[in-house]
């Protein structure tokens, strides 16, 4: 009987030990605003002095721009995660290639009263060149301090000033 009660007890020790632990690392990373498999890049029309409307106040680059492929999340703690592949010029001499040394990302919030906060990250390398030979590519993983709340949140992946090159969405 004792022996049936001690492994019993240890089943249960084990069971709520591994449970505990799923709970606590599910928590710490706090829960997901934003899950994305898709960015566009920037057309034509919202591209630098063109657009006559910037979206939520951020200027498009200076030219189209194109993205093969982007991922990523932003967390409610402001834990951002994003990778892009192939984030190149759409027109002009240097179509389909990247000039961009560095990439930055701002995370877009409507506040409360209806206003947008943009929060603008450090950059972060981005590979030059082609698309074709790697051009394009380059991972964000930072922290942000986001408005709370922070609603209808728009990621955009931008140049070193801060125009935007690529945003969530299709």
């Amino acid at each position: 009987m004792k022996k049936v009660f001690l492994v019993t007890l240890s089943a249960l020790l084990l069971v709520s030990t591994l449970f505990a632990g799923t709970v606590s690392t599910a928590t710490a990373k706090g829960p997901k605003l934003l899950k994305f498999d898709a960015m566009v890049g920037v057309p034509a029309g919202l591209t630098g002095a063109q657009s006559q409307i910037p979206l939520r106040g951020i200027n498009g680059g200076g030219i189209a721009w194109t993205i093969g492929e982007a991922s990523g999340q932003l967390r409610a703690d402001g834990h951002l995660e994003i990778t892009v592949q192939g984030l190149v010029l759409a027109a002009g001499a240097n179509a389909g290639s990247n000039p961009s040394a560095v990439f930055r990302a701002i995370v877009s919030c409507v506040r409360s009263d209806g206003s947008f906060e943009n929060i603008l990250t450090d950059a972060f390398p981005a590979t030059t060149g082609p698309a074709s030979a790697g051009g394009g590519n380059a991972t964000i993983v930072t922290d942000v301090v986001l408005p709370q709340p922070c609603i209808a949140p728009i990621i955009f992946v931008t140049s070193n000033s801060g125009s935007w090159f690529a945003a969530t969405g299709l």
